[in-house]
């Protein structure tokens, strides 16, 4: 038995590396495009099912619009930089639910929602830009896939330590000691890394979509001012937190516009 679970992870973890295309490393991945994106899909139109979503209005068609700006500047940076048809199974959707809930987010291939509630803070186009472009870098990355292989992994940590170990005090502790340590020592840090990743892919696309990446910064002191400077500590939270996103947007606005500029944009809205 602990040879076929040594087996199983080692095939994994060789099987499931992919190179994401902004940062040219290795990622977690074990479930291709093909497997994933048709639940997405579905689960994505049954909640727009479920939910109000706002049509034909001013603000709905500017969610549509930054949003095609979005995707189109991750294709023409993804064609420039080697991978042409690397969008090839997305598609792209753009809806604004009416929720007061100050969120957006990203489904696998390109299904985004924006709730009415985070639109005051976006405060204008340029601020739906910041968001856009960070939801649109979530599903470039295949972030939602890793978090399923990282999820899949832990639960293979997890039985192998009930399978090696017989002691029962022991497995108890175990069990304990690894559902605390797996999650604040692993799941959490992997995923304020995704976070911060899709911070600067967004920000990199938005400046190249036209958008100014300096806006970002001052997005995110609007985020804190509306959370009342409320937070959980950093390491027990899914997210960065404000002070550090704020702090690593504005290093990373040079180089946005920077890398715009090879597309040939030097002013922005």
């Amino acid at each position: 038995m602990k040879k076929i679970i040594l087996i199983i992870a080692i095939f994994l973890g060789v099987s499931a590396c992919k190179t994401n295309p902004f940062t040219g490393k290795k990622m977690l991945n074990m479930y291709p495009n093909s497997q994933i994106f048709p639940s997405a899909f579905a689960q994505y139109d049954q909640f727009l099912t479920d939910n109000n979503t706002v049509e034909n209005t001013s603000e709905a068609r500017m969610i549509t619009k930054v949003g095609q700006r979005i995707a189109s500047a991750a294709e023409r940076w993804l064609t420039a930089n080697g991978y042409p048809g690397y969008l090839k199974d997305y598609k792209w959707e753009y809806n604004l639910v009416n929720d007061e809930t100050v969120n957006a987010w990203c489904m696998p291939g390109g299904k985004i929602v924006f709730y009415t509630g985070i639109l005051p803070i976006c405060d204008g186009e340029t601020g739906v830009a910041v968001v856009m472009g960070h939801e649109v870098a979530h599903a470039l990355a295949d972030h939602g896939a890793q978090r399923m292989s990282a999820g899949t992994f832990q639960q293979i940590g997890a039985v192998a330590g009930n399978v090696l170990i017989k002691d029962q005090q022991t497995l108890n502790t175990f069990n304990q000691a690894y559902g605390i340590g797996s999650e604040v020592g692993i799941m959490l840090p992997f995923s304020r890394g995704h976070e911060t990743e899709a911070d600067r892919i967004g920000l990199q696309i938005m400046a190249i979509a036209g958008y100014n990446p300096d806006e970002a910064a001052d997005l995110w002191r609007r985020m804190k001012a509306n959370s009342g400077g409320e937070s959980q500590p950093e390491f027990m939270s899914t997210h960065p937190s404000n002070d550090t996103r704020i702090n690593n947007l504005t290093e990373w606005a040079p180089a946005a516009k920077q890398e715009a500029a090879k597309f040939g944009v030097t002013s922005f809205e």
